[in-house]
């Protein structure tokens, strides 16, 4: 774009994140629906102020062949917040832009799996991050950031600080991972941080926490030494143990509560994931079928 559009652009793109910052959106929202503004941008190669809407729908065409639904689903919600609260213009026409509902069933490993997991971990750090991760069902960047002033062992509770909608919640801590945390703290004895990231010194610590990207690579290898097939990630820890604590008969209110879900909805898909469901599942529609065959046997043996 020409110098007098690019300094156009330049001043509403500032406006644009100083309007998220004000809204209260996390960083990572902000650097996304940035993306989505920079990102049109480049497509027109011109200020996206007064774009039409054949434009912009070829720039979402675009979008959908080159990216995917999970960029479509950002850069609309992105470009939206650009139009009606940088520009003030309404932008109705968004809703044409309708990403597809997908309702995937997350993989779920079982006890023995973990376990296995954990065996095959070589380094201390990521085993007790695992067992903490797991036993906790916490998310991947609330594992990261616990400090020691978040373990309540008197109370035997850990204090969840800014989940998921900066949210606090606190949770459960059993025995046996206060233990491994305590064991594996003894050996760093980092001032603030559980799990603090490498480098430092006793009079220096680390002013930062594990790595994240590390982190999820030292997962997959781990996975990967203990043989298991599954489509799992980190995260999927959390969906192991929410889905362990509702085959082990805890009602989906303390589900809910242990792993801070705004919706009791979103709780109940666990039900859907459990083996003792579809255990009954099996049982009923194999005894519900036997009952059929009996019936057709029964009336078979009464026309002879």
């Amino acid at each position: 774009m020409n110098p007098k559009d690019q300094a156009r652009f330049d001043s509403l793109y500032d406006q644009h994140l100083r309007a998220l910052k004000r809204h209260g959106k996390a960083q990572k929202t902000i650097e996304a629906y940035g993306r989505a503004v920079r990102r049109l941008a480049e497509f027109v190669d011109d200020c996206p102020d007064t774009l039409s809407t054949d434009t912009l729908n070829a720039y979402f065409e675009w979008l959908i062949d080159s990216r995917g639904w999970s960029t479509v689903k950002l850069d609309r919600n992105g470009i939206r917040f650009f139009y009606e609260e940088v520009l003030g213009q309404s932008m109705p026409w968004l809703d044409m832009v309708r990403p597809p509902k997908v309702q995937s069933m997350p993989d779920v490993l079982t006890i023995d799996e973990i376990a296995r997991l954990v065996c095959a971990t070589r380094q201390r750090c990521f085993r007790v991050f695992w067992l903490a991760t797991y036993s906790m069902g916490l998310r991947l960047g609330e594992t990261l950031n616990l400090q020691i002033s978040d373990i309540d062992s008197g109370r035997m509770r850990v204090h969840v600080r800014l989940g998921k909608g900066k949210k606090d919640r606190f949770v459960i801590l059993p025995t046996v991972t206060l233990k491994a945390l305590r064991s594996y703290w003894a050996e760093h004895r980092h001032p603030q941080w559980l799990f603090p990231g490498r480098g430092g010194a006793p009079s220096k610590p680390v002013a930062h926490v594990m790595d994240r990207g590390t982190t999820q690579r030292a997962f997959k290898r781990a996975v990967e030494d203990a043989r298991i097939r599954k489509q799992v990630s980190i995260h999927s820890l959390r969906h192991s143990y929410a889905t362990h604590l509702v085959e082990a008969g805890l009602n989906l209110r303390g589900v809910q509560d242990q792993l801070g879900h705004a919706s009791p909805t979103t709780t109940a898909r666990y039900v859907r994931m459990t083996e003792v469901s579809r255990q009954l599942q099996d049982d009923t529609i194999n005894g519900l079928v036997d009952r059929l065959t009996a019936a057709v046997r029964a009336t078979g043996a009464g026309a002879s």
